[in-house]
């Protein structure tokens, strides 16, 4: 890991509260006063994520609608750090949680993949600072608990930025499984599904899964890597998280 990345930490933004307003007055009376929408980025059950230009300054944001609070969230509005996005506003609402944040111009690794493989120079290089990232989340307790390609973004210019946190919670000592069973398949560890609490750990495993597809296009237990970069994954994807990477930063290191 870059020993030069630095990270900023503010208080966290005490959310504001906007409980007279559902999520769609929220967009009428707060986000449109300004702001045109651009596209609808993601419509799923729980959530809805929204791309809206600025009219003046012609800057665009993401905007990001819950159905329930997304603590990872009202923690990175008080984190500035080059590997994550910037989160400029938190909202609690009649309905829901709003979060606004930084629109992030690049592909996602999911498609660059679609038109070739990573060598290992690069694929590392994305690795390491996908591993700075969740290093910031671990250390503040947080698990990401969906690390894929499809969430790290190669921007036009600038450093690579891990994404979407919604799968994500915190890690507590007190609990022995996972309250919600999230992730995407193939990535996501024996644990997430229920058979223990999910810690760092959980993500280190989804770094070594998708750090294999960078590679080879597949997943590890249908292509491994060949070489170091085979025995780095392997580590990676131990079904015991006791035999993995105990840390980002052990990864990063590896790498």
């Amino acid at each position: 890991m870059n020993s030069a990345t630095t990270v900023t930490t503010t208080p966290a933004c005490s959310s504001n509260t906007l409980t007279d307003m559902n999520k769609e007055e929220f967009i009428e009376r707060i986000i449109k006063k300004s702001y045109d929408r651009v596209c609808v980025m993601s419509v799923k059950p729980e959530k809805e994520i929204v791309r809206f230009r600025h009219r003046q300054l012609g800057r665009d944001i993401v905007v990001k609608l819950f159905d329930e609070d997304v603590p990872a969230c009202r923690f990175l509005s008080g984190v500035i750090h080059e590997n994550l996005p910037e989160v400029y506003d938190v909202y609690d609402l009649d309905d829901g949680f709003a979060e606004i944040e930084e629109y992030v111009s690049g592909m996602n690794v999911g498609e660059m993949l679609k038109a070739e493989l990573f060598d290992y120079k690069k694929a590392s290089e994305v690795m390491r600072q996908v591993c700075a990232a969740l290093s910031v989340l671990h250390t503040n307790g947080f698990v990401h608990r969906d690390v894929k390609p499809e969430n790290v973004i190669i921007p036009e210019k600038g450093p690579v930025k891990l994404l979407d946190f919604d799968a994500s919670r915190r890690f507590s000592q007190s609990k022995d499984a996972d309250t919600h069973i999230l992730g995407t398949v193939g990535y996501a560890p024996p644990e997430q599904y229920g058979v223990t609490q999910s810690d760092c750990r959980s993500d280190i495993y989804a770094a070594g899964v998708m750090f294999n597809v960078m590679l080879t296009g597949a997943h590890p237990s249908d292509k491994l890597a060949p070489g170091r970069a085979g025995r780095i994954i392997t580590k990676c994807t131990q079904i015991n998280p006791e035999q993995r990477y105990q840390s980002a930063e052990q990864l990063a290191n590896a790498l």
